[in-house]
């Protein structure tokens, strides 16, 4: 979905998993965290015959470009998603201090 929570790429799998990843690189980043802080994703597929490997190809492009070692939990299953026209959904789980600059030890929990 796009800033006005549209969709946006309808039918382009591969360009959709591309713009989810987008979007919760820039929730994590709203939070001061990174995708180093996932610990867990659960990635939805509208048909998950047809576009796993397109999607596990995108996402092990992207955890490589973020440097993700280890790589988070994963799970993926095929669904009926929110919209008709979403061919992804991805639920993505960081735990990280709530304020790296302090004493404070509490951890947060997003989920996007």
């Amino acid at each position: 979905m796009d800033e006005n929570g549209k969709t946006v790429h309808v039918g382009d799998f591969r360009a959709q998993t591309w713009r989810t990843y987008q979007n919760i690189t820039g929730l994590l980043e709203a939070e001061g965290a990174t995708w180093k802080d996932i610990v867990r994703t659960t990635c939805y597929l509208r048909d998950i015959e047809r576009d796993y490997e397109a999607f596990n190809d995108i996402r092990t492009q992207f955890f490589a470009e973020q440097g993700l070692d280890p790589l988070p939990a994963s799970t993926g299953i095929q669904a009926i998603l929110c919209r008709p026209d979403l061919l992804i959904e991805i639920e993505a789980i960081a735990i990280f201090e709530t304020d790296r600059g302090s004493n404070n030890n509490g951890e947060r929990k997003i989920a996007a």
